[in-house]
């Protein structure tokens, strides 16, 4: 133990020098191309694979059984008008991902499938691409909370400014980015079915692009909407849906009787729709050595939020970038801190009264679409907050929610740099406490789970160049899930089609 805590006091306070990363894009630039393929072994000393293998990983790891899994991917973009100086040329884009895992259960997925029409920071897409939502690291984190990356991507239609723009006549001092977009849930759901999706976020930045202070706000909006339930609908099992409704979901207007007469007591009393999204705050501080990413996300899954009675719970988060690498053997280029707590939902009772509260969230789960936020049975958001048949092997079913443990509090540490100058590392550490939900208390009622994994990779001169191999080595332990051991082997291979 006491090694452990001199490794960690040495990662965390060493002054070897970090690298400042480049930020991520969702798609290529124009007249550009990506194409790769990669082949890849998961192990696992038990039938279920450690948790950070298989989380926020889009959903294309199994979370049973050990796995060769094989993809093979392409982007590209291709300037249609303009010139390489132009700020609003058009471009057309599309990207196709394939995913073969060889096992029991052997299947093909398909994680990003779309095609896409931009003109300056302006974009719309069609079909499925890998996306994340929400003011936070995108990389090292347990994963914004309403939208991680944790689940496949829904086939969507998207419309939105891809990066901070800034605002006429404010000299650049303001800027905004945001989406609005409507997708479809999967028809064998376990118990709604023809689901709709309804997404929207707008996001503002405060502070030159160049500025050494810069402040962002925001929030973002998820719907579940349209579809058939067998809970709090009339016969037909028909939630509201139509034009009419659709607006009402846009709004997140509060229906108050104004549904036609086919509608449930349920939807006459509520909102049309299972709503929930985050309320975002960040502060960044673009320092001498350093950059600091400070951020907090505030849930809400009714008027809970607006009540402050559920503010304790959220996502906090700081990120530190260090700059300038000096060829050190061993760097660190970024570490994350996070702190995901969701033990309020505002109290164990739902009360409404005229200056007061709600409580009793229940995040992720619903009354009505019992199958809560989830897509082919995982977590859209925070994988924190896991489906039951996660849990099954041992805690309690909650009915047929999708969840059986949505009040948790995680500490979660997130490091990644250079061994030699040729070995890029990361490590995930995360421990949390589990509840269960206010319904059906977990037995004993404090559940404390161990999850990490290291992660290395290097680039290597196979293959004609343009080669990475890389390992990683996991670890669940705990009473939440079974204790499991797991490794991961690959190789890649980018450049397939030419650069």
């Amino acid at each position: 133990m006491n090694k452990c805590v001199i490794l960690l006091c040495f990662l965390l306070f060493s002054e070897t020098p970090f690298v400042k990363a480049q930020p991520e894009s969702h798609s290529p630039h124009p007249d550009s191309l990506r194409s790769w393929a990669e082949l890849s072994t998961f192990l696992a000393t038990d039938s279920w694979v450690p948790f950070w293998l298989h989380t926020n990983q889009f959903g294309i790891v199994p979370k049973q059984g050990s796995t060769l899994q094989a993809r093979v991917g392409w982007e590209q973009q291709w300037r249609i008008s303009g010139n390489a100086s132009s700020k609003h040329s058009w471009t057309a884009g599309g990207g196709l991902e394939v995913v073969g895992n060889l096992n029991p259960n052997s299947h093909l997925l398909l994680p990003q499938a779309y095609g896409s029409v931009q003109y300056g920071p302006w974009e719309l897409y069609v079909g499925r691409r890998k996306q994340w939502v929400g003011l936070a690291d995108s990389t090292l984190s347990t994963g914004s909370y309403s939208w991680s990356g944790n689940a496949l991507p829904l086939p969507r239609v998207q419309v939105g400014v891809t990066r901070f723009t800034p605002v006429p006549f404010t000299r650049q001092w303001v800027a905004f980015k945001g989406f609005y977009a409507d997708g479809w849930f999967e028809n064998n759901r376990p118990v709604t079915s023809e689901l709709k999706l309804h997404q929207k976020a707008l996001y503002i930045r405060l502070g030159k692009p160049t500025g050494k202070l810069k402040l962002y706000g925001g929030l973002n909006h998820q719907v579940q909407w349209g579809g058939r339930s067998p809970y709090l609908t009339d016969g037909n099992e028909q939630m509201p849906k139509g034009l009419n409704n659709y607006v009402r979901v846009i709004t997140a207007a509060l229906s108050r009787g104004r549904l036609d007469s086919t509608a449930s007591d349920f939807d006459q009393e509520n909102r049309v729709g299972n709503h929930l999204g985050s309320v975002d705050l960040a502060i960044e501080i673009d320092g001498y050595d350093a950059n600091w990413f400070l951020y907090r996300q505030s849930l809400y899954e009714d008027g809970s939020l607006y009540y402050l009675t559920n503010i304790a719970d959220g996502l906090n988060g700081l990120r530190i970038r260090r700059k300038n690498n000096f060829g050190a053997a061993f760097s660190i280029r970024e570490i994350v801190f996070e702190g995901l707590y969701t033990k309020s939902q505002g109290g164990a009772d739902f009360i409404i009264t005229k200056d007061k509260k709600r409580g009793r969230d229940n995040y992720f789960n619903n009354a009505q679409v019992r199958d809560g936020w989830s897509y082919l049975d995982r977590g859209i958001g925070t994988p924190f907050i896991p489906p039951t048949s996660d849990t099954r092997w041992r805690w309690p079913n909650y009915g047929d929610a999708f969840t059986s443990n949505n009040r948790v509090w995680v500490f979660h540490l997130g490091v990644r740099g250079t061994l030699l100058q040729k070995i890029e590392w990361s490590t995930k550490l995360s421990y949390s406490s589990n509840g269960g939900t206010y319904d059906l208390a977990f037995d004993p009622p404090e559940v404390y789970q161990f999850s990490g994994i290291l992660n290395l990779q290097s680039k290597v001169n196979w293959l004609g160049g343009g080669a990475t191999v890389f390992g990683s080595l996991a670890a669940d332990v705990g009473d939440l899930y079974p204790v499991s051991y797991g490794v991961r082997l690959g190789l890649r291979k980018d450049g397939l089609l030419g650069q």
